[in-house]
């Protein structure tokens, strides 16, 4: 094993102290080649050793910025310390025993926690919560359960998923999946009875309902219609005003459940623990993942009791819901609510009051659009088409300034920092995507 330097505190700037990537970590990358699968996607060479709040350090001691929190994961930053506290107490405790098969009290708190905060009807008596809560290990498997919890419950087998949309790479997931052609091509069949219509707009609901609903697509038969609150691996869209209600209306019309994924949008994201908060709109079914644990891995679904009957057994996992997760769960969620939201909305706004100034600079630069901490921009051409090539190169300047970024959509740059950001760290990372901008149009 290679011998990482390693400081006790990270500063709160980038620090390029080698080339990238340095001699470490591109031994680490050879290595990796060698033994991993070729599936994986990596956009640049980090090798991480080592994060503190919103800052990554490489094997080789490079500190980076980080506006990526692992994909959208490390809410309370990395290493939190409230975080890895509650782990280290709950690991010396009890470290896996299947919630499946046997209770703890830890899931317990954290279902309860979730529950009783679930944008659902409260129920008449005290004694009740809006909720009832399935734990998962990803996404990707709450997206799976809740296609099986929808059409148990419902007795019908059709589902109208959104192009554009990213719910995972497990075979459900896949099939609701309509983001790129290379996460379904050669893997058919996929799962029967989905169907793709454009995401976020008034005019495809009016398709939806004028032309598939009376056409090809009995709506007496569709058992959910699975929408994320802002679409995330598809771009960042944020969908027009109403669009979610009249979701909701529809699924209210045909008894049809309405199904939200808020695996990248929730759990604080967008300054509302669960972003369908924004439009006032209860769903029937929530999934979650990503920022429910800061980095442990944890997902959960979110259900009106009355939808959650499926009998012992129809329905399980041997590590979902794991103790130590559940533990990490219960500190984000505290660490969320006394303050980390709050910080979301405000970074969020002076993020995209700072990304509408980089864009009055370069006309290759789309406004922001976005909500919290959860914004992106477009990279576009000369033309005023979206630019991937350029979007690309951006990013890959960005991380040699020491910049972590990733994109999304078509030619989008996501903007998902962990949520402890503060406002020197917008400005430094703005500070390097107007350098890595000026020097492509000194170049051409």
């Amino acid at each position: 094993m290679l011998s990482i330097p390693i400081n006790l505190n990270l500063p709160r700037t980038p620090r390029l102290v080698t080339s990238l990537p340095g001699p470490r970590a591109q031994a680490i990358v050879q290595r990796d080649r060698a033994v991993t699968s070729p599936s994986y996607t990596r956009d640049y060479p980090l090798v991480a050793s080592r994060g503190q709040g919103c800052m990554v350090e490489d094997v080789d001691g490079n500190v980076f910025l980080d506006m990526t929190a692992g994909i959208a994961v490390t809410a309370t930053g990395h290493a939190h310390p409230e975080v890895v506290k509650a782990i280290q107490e709950q690991s010396e405790r009890l470290l896996h025993m299947s919630g499946t098969d046997f209770y703890y009290e830890p899931m317990v708190e954290l279902a309860e926690q979730l529950a009783i905060r679930a944008p659902f009807p409260h129920p008449q008596s005290h004694t009740g919560f809006p909720a009832k809560v399935f734990f998962t290990n990803s996404g990707a498997e709450s997206n799976e359960g809740a296609i099986k919890l929808a059409r148990y419950y419902t007795k019908r087998s059709l589902i109208v998923a959104f192009l554009g949309a990213f719910h995972g790479r497990t075979y459900g997931a896949m099939s609701l999946t309509g983001s790129k052609t290379v996460q379904r091509a050669n893997f058919g069949p996929l799962l029967p009875g989905v169907t793709h219509i454009p995401y976020g707009t008034h005019a495809s609901l009016d398709y939806l309902e004028e032309q598939l609903f009376t056409t090809i697509l009995p709506p007496s038969e569709v058992a959910a219609i699975v929408v994320e609150a802002i679409q995330g691996e598809g771009g960042y869209i944020v969908p027009e005003d109403g669009f979610l209600k009249r979701i909701r209306d529809i699924c209210d019309r045909h008894g049809i459940l309405m199904v939200v994924d808020e695996v990248q949008a929730g759990m604080g994201r967008t300054g509302r623990l669960f972003a369908i908060e924004h439009w006032g709109v209860m769903p029937d079914i929530i999934t979650i993942a990503k920022g429910i644990a800061s980095g442990l891995p944890l997902g959960a679904i979110l259900a009106r009791p009355e939808l959650m009957t499926w009998p012992p057994g129809s329905h399980a996992t041997t590590f979902g819901g794991n103790p130590v997760a559940c533990a990490a769960g219960i500190a984000t969620l505290r660490l969320l609510e006394s303050g980390l939201m709050t910080n979301s909305t405000q970074m969020g706004e002076l993020l995209q009051a700072s990304l509408n100034e980089l864009h009055q600079k370069f006309p290759r630069v789309s406004p922001p659009r976005g909500k919290g901490l959860m914004v992106a921009v477009d990279l576009l051409d000369e033309q005023g088409n979206l630019d991937y090539r350029l979007r690309d190169r951006v990013i890959q300047e960005a991380f040699l300034r020491g910049l972590l970024l990733l994109g999304c959509g078509k030619a989008a740059i996501r903007f998902c920092p962990p949520l402890v950001i503060d406002s020197e760290q917008i400005q430094i990372a703005l500070q390097i995507i107007s350098e890595v901008l000026k020097m492509r149009e000194s170049r051409e």
